[in-house]
């Protein structure tokens, strides 16, 4: 609606509402200004509760869930424990981990064309056996390796060869002589760790059917440090560098580990009248063997084996 009041009142009437807290007592304006501080208050603590609740509703959301009941299977949401897990546990110290088994046709194939054995050798194919075993490089790390021998010494090579391995005594390499073409000479300078050999008549230092080697007890052992004197040439068979006998690594000297370990199984170092520093034999002529920690009567080399 529009209003019909003469100018001049209008004009007075909003002059009067403009001005009207002039025209309050001074007790009116004062309970004005508590309201309005109260009111302010009200506003100020709504406000800093409103912000509080949104904090502690932010971390909330931002810290690890409580862990789950003992029934709960969300094993995704459960918070972990404060005490760590503990390591790994490490991995058992390697062991010989021996395996005797018998020759196969297809080594003994392999061993007929070599010539390891032919007519006139010791007819002992039966009581061959092929030992499989871990051992300790020049590299100081753990090899597989191989010897070919008698049944009757498995269990005595088994228990001297953890002796060394468990010691750390280094071998060079461990190798059946067919992989030389059953020649001595070529086993002796790669160096290799052998047993069962019906030697060659030009590289025999005894007679057939009496050697240890022929009857697969006997073993060389690192030979370049462990040479022989060949008295047919005179000189030390693979090479003299090592011949004295002072430490060194690989070396077999009289009262050390790799001594210790054969002559307590009563195997014979250098049974020879010239020196042989790689050899260990059961005795000559070479017959049955029965160590002096033998297995019990009744029992196998294969059943007694020890696995490591």
């Amino acid at each position: 609606m529009t209003s019909h009041a003469p100018e001049t009142e209008r004009m007075r009437d909003a002059a009067h509402l403009h001005h009207s807290s002039r025209d309050m007592a001074p007790s009116a304006r004062a309970g004005g200004r508590r309201r309005k501080l109260a009111l302010g208050s009200l506003v100020l603590f709504s406000t800093t509760a409103l912000l509080a609740s949104g904090c502690s509703s932010s971390s909330a959301s931002g810290a690890a869930p409580s862990t789950p009941g003992a029934g709960s299977s969300d094993g995704a949401s459960a918070r972990p424990s404060a005490t760590p897990s503990p390591p790994p546990t490490p991995s058992p110290t390697p062991s010989l981990d021996a395996a005797v088994k018998e020759i196969t046709d297809a080594q003994w194939s392999r061993m007929v064309a070599a010539g390891l054995w032919r007519k006139g050798c010791p007819d002992i194919r039966g009581q061959l056996r092929r030992v499989e075993m871990n051992y300790v490089g020049f590299d100081g790390k753990v090899h597989r390796g191989v010897l070919v021998v008698n049944a009757d010494v498995t269990v005595s090579v088994v228990r001297i060869f953890t002796q060394l391995f468990e010691g750390g005594f280094p071998v060079r390499r461990m190798e059946p002589m067919e992989a030389y073409g059953g020649d001595l000479n070529a086993s002796l300078r790669a160096d290799n760790t052998s047993a069962f050999n019906c030697r060659r008549a030009d590289q025999i230092n005894a007679p057939f059917k009496e050697s240890p080697h022929a009857n697969g007890r006997a073993i060389d052992i690192n030979p370049l440090e462990n040479p022989w004197k060949d008295l047919r040439t005179k000189s030390w068979s693979p090479s003299s560098k090592y011949a004295a006998r002072t430490e060194g690594k690989g070396k077999i000297l009289k009262g050390g580990l790799v001594w210790r370990a054969f002559t307590g199984e009563g195997w014979v170092w250098q049974d020879i009248k010239v020196p042989d520093y790689m050899h260990f034999d059961t005795g000559y002529p070479s017959k049955p063997f029965k160590s002096p920690s033998a297995i019990p009567s009744g029992s196998t080399a294969e059943e007694s084996t020890p696995a490591g």
